[in-house]
């Protein structure tokens, strides 16, 4: 398969990345140290609204659990990308060293794997080898704003090309 950019990959998975989404405090989306760049929590947010809230196993599906893993993993690129200068500068990530994903749930919920594995399918899909990565998938009896996931992410990022 010859080298695609991750736009290109974007594109061809029929994906626009959303604008970072807007802190709900006083904190950063993303913050870049060094050659990391780590993200905070992300919730599924589409345009500035929560699209999934309430627990996995009563009020929603794995599969759309899953979904939100995804949408969560999708915002949390956009912060990379911010950080990073725009859609290109994703293009310098070499490595996603790990993805910590908290699922609501009630306590006999066992099934967070599989609802992270949205995520984590997601970022194989845009960034390839460099999307495989350590993973923590944890369940929570709440979340910010009775979210139905919340995920971050830390990359390892090459410095940008040199004029």
């Amino acid at each position: 398969m010859p080298h695609r950019t991750v736009e290109e990959r974007l594109d061809a998975l029929g994906i626009v990345l959303p604008q970072s989404p807007a802190p709900l405090g006083i904190y950063l989306p993303a913050m870049q140290v060094n050659n990391e760049v780590q993200t905070s929590g992300m919730l599924p947010m589409v345009d500035g609204v929560l699209a999934y809230t309430g627990p996995v196993g009563t009020i929603h599906d794995v599969t759309a659990a899953r979904a939100a893993a995804r949408l969560c993993a999708l915002n949390a690129m956009a912060a990379i990308a911010q950080v990073l200068g725009g859609v290109d500068g994703l293009n310098r990530i070499t490595h996603v060293l790990q993805v910590v994903g908290h699922v609501l749930c009630l306590a006999d919920f066992e099934e967070q794997p599989e609802v992270i594995n949205g995520a984590s399918e997601l970022l194989a899909e845009v960034l390839g080898e460099a999307g495989r990565h350590t993973r923590m998938a944890l369940g929570a009896s709440s979340l910010p704003r009775n979210a139905t996931v919340e995920l971050a992410l830390r990359v390892q990022v090459r410095p940008p090309s040199q004029p």
